[in-house]
């Protein structure tokens, strides 16, 4: 193993069982028939793939930057081509949040997916695979073929499973992700010709000539702009978040989206170090821009799906926002907004998919004046709004305390503009709240809450009150990989 690469404190390969746990479930639903037995080898594929993602953060060491529980071995030796694997302060609590959201995407399709259960649960398995292994993966090839990989199940997910406009909202989905992971691959290209290999630290931090960091930058910006979304390339969400199942939803605002902002923070601070100097002006342009777009277009939202959709390309512009301040807090604040996003958004998609199953309508105003008839709903659903819109105490307001300290600390201007995205965001969530908690007077006979859909969000409103009223344990965690990052980018700068 390199330099770069800590060996495996364990004694079995954790990083590889944690990628191919789901794979195996999912090779065994093929042979179950009965739905009721291929749900419950899902939901217990998914839990024990979460007990053994746990031991990556007990044996974690925040002490060093260095890449952890190392798996090396020579795969295609002509082309340099090997099976690496390693986690570090940036990718470890992105694993954990795949591998906590996977069985309750299996528990919020128990009774809400009818048609093909073998076949989605298959789906949301693979996902988790490929997911896994891309924060995983140390190698661009084999990070290439799980990026890849991800694409077709996420793409049945929307297409079989959707809603009416499904067949748009998939191939719009397919189009805008394959457009990106052409430039990725010619970026990977580009740095194997520069470099001889295709091994991802040894890329990082090499005197490249800007020439060669520029164009390898915006063959990377746009592959990870297309992922975030950022403006304008965000118009493939809203159609795939509405149309998707709601483990659909929650797989792709909570995971998938954050594989672009992971990608800005593994390939181009490192690699294209001085490129990303250059290019910070216009990517904080960018930011604020989906910020303020994204709370706009929110306040004029019937849909409550659409709503949250939208706040993700603004909430993601926080997270693009501290990654370009490329200052230390803004940074951190990324790398924590990433993981509060996923939290957050993810259950407020849950809390959407719990409410349309007994409506059967996503429309604000079919859902309004719950406050009486589901008061447990309501309860979650109000904690996971304020803390949408980062009110102090929840775990949103770290990461945007954060991001707006390093923001003001270089860029006060864009810093300005970013706090008045943060008040749209207070408008548009407030409003929804208000119009689901009083919006009528209701005398539907709908159930609150059952035991199952309690269970799986107890975990996220657990992590809501957790990362924000006591941070430091994440932020401990994080820390040593980002300042060895900062400190790193700072040779190149003048």
């Amino acid at each position: 193993m390199g330099d770069y690469l800590i060996m495996n404190p364990l004694n079995f390969p954790i990083l590889s069982t944690t990628i191919f746990v789901p794979l195996v479930g999912a090779l065994i639903l093929l042979m179950v028939r009965k739905d009721k037995i291929v749900k419950g080898i899902a939901f217990t594929t998914g839990i024990i793939n979460f007990l053994i993602s746990l031991l990556l953060y007990v044996y974690f060491d925040p002490s060093t930057h260095l890449f952890q529980f190392g798996e090396f071995a020579r795969w295609i030796p002509t082309y340099n081509i090997n099976y690496i694997l390693g986690i570090d302060g940036i990718t470890i609590f992105l694993i954990l949040l795949t591998t906590m959201l996977a069985p309750m995407c299996v528990l919020c399709s128990w009774t809400a997916i009818e048609n093909r259960v073998k076949e989605f649960m298959f789906c949301i398995l693979i996902m988790e695979s490929a997911m896994v292994g891309v924060f995983c993966a140390l190698d661009f090839i084999l990070f290439y073929i799980f990026w890849e990989a991800m694409l077709i199940p996420m793409y049945l997910l929307i297409a079989v499973w959707g809603g009416p406009n499904k067949d748009y909202a998939s191939i719009k989905f397919f189009i805008y992700t394959l457009f990106g992971s052409v430039f990725l691959l010619v970026a990977i290209i580009a740095i194997y010709l520069a470099t001889g290999s295709f091994n991802i630290p040894n890329a990082m931090f090499k005197d490249y000539s800007f020439n060669f960091q520029f164009w390898v930058f915006l063959a990377f910006a746009i592959a990870f702009a297309i992922k975030v979304p950022m403006f304008p390339f965000h118009t493939w969400l809203p159609a795939a978040h509405t149309e998707a199942p709601t483990a659909g939803s929650v797989f792709l605002a909570s995971v998938l989206l954050k594989m672009g902002t992971y990608g800005f923070l593994r390939f181009c601070l490192p690699v294209t170090p001085k490129a990303s100097l250059f290019f910070a002006p216009y990517m904080l342009v960018l930011s604020v821009i989906a910020i303020i777009y994204g709370g706009f277009i929110c306040l004029s939202q019937t849909d409550m799906k659409k709503l949250i959709a939208y706040s993700s390309v603004a909430h993601m512009g926080f997270a693009t926002l501290g990654i370009f301040s490329l200052t230390l807090f803004g940074l951190q604040g990324a790398l924590l907004q990433m993981l509060n996003h996923g939290v957050t958004t993810g259950a407020l998609f849950l809390c959407v998919g719990i409410v349309y199953e007994r409506t059967h309508s996503r429309e604000i105003y079919d859902n309004a004046g719950l406050g009486k008839i589901m008061p447990i709903y309501v309860g979650f659903f109000g904690l996971f709004s304020i803390s949408s819109f980062a009110f102090p105490g929840t775990n949103n307001f770290v990461g945007e305390l954060y991001i707006l300290i390093g923001t003001f600390a270089n860029h006060k201007i864009a810093g300005f503009f970013s706090v008045v995205g943060a008040v749209l965001a207070a408008a548009y969530m407030l409003k929804l709240l208000k119009q689901i908690i009083w919006g009528r007077e209701d005398k539907r006979p709908i159930k609150d809450m059952n035991i199952k859909e309690i269970v799986y969000l107890i975990p996220l409103a657990v992590l809501v009150l957790w990362m924000g009223l006591f941070p430091a344990p994440f932020v401990h965690t994080i820390e040593k990989t980002i300042t060895h990052l900062t400190s790193q980018m700072q040779v190149f700068f003048p």
